[in-house]
């Protein structure tokens, strides 16, 4: 749409090899899957978006039958919760990496708000709040995130 918007990459780099825990950004074609936003703190940036409540996770823990998936508090297994006091997850793109769950595989890259500029993420793609918010505006499910080396 002949924007250029700067993003942080995790802070284990970029790899085709990604594991659970590394903190590498995937390489690859992978497609968004799913939006999820604060309700609280911003409008739906779509009609398809997700509003994130209180006890919603995602689960993280490789092994577990929902690994890398939505799940619903009180969980057992390790999890993010989605949630959070400050403002990276007030909008999450879910991409399809390891979809299928494979344990080790890494779950949870998502496309959030960064920290500040040039601040690594934990293996997500990060982006400035204006940007993340023009991007949700305009994004479709199935649309492509290409990383590259």
């Amino acid at each position: 749409m002949g924007r250029h918007l700067p993003c942080s990459i995790g802070k284990g780099g970029i790899r085709a090899d990604k594991r659970e825990g590394d903190g590498a950004t995937p390489v690859g074609a992978h497609r968004i899957t799913g939006m999820f936003y604060r309700p609280d703190r911003l409008r739906a940036p779509q009609p398809w978006a997700e509003p994130i409540r209180p006890g919603d996770l995602w689960s993280d823990e490789s092994g577990d039958p929902a690994y890398n998936s939505h799940v619903r508090a009180p969980y057992p297994a390790s999890h993010e919760v989605l949630r959070r006091a400050d403002p990276l997850y007030d909008i999450v793109l879910v991409t399809d990496w390891n979809a299928e769950g494979r344990p080790g595989e890494g779950s949870a890259i998502f496309l959030h708000q960064r920290r500040r500029a040039g601040f690594p993420t934990e293996g997500c793609v990060a982006f400035a709040r204006p940007d993340l918010i023009w991007l949700a505006r305009h994004v479709f499910p199935g649309a492509r995130l290409i990383v590259r080396r």
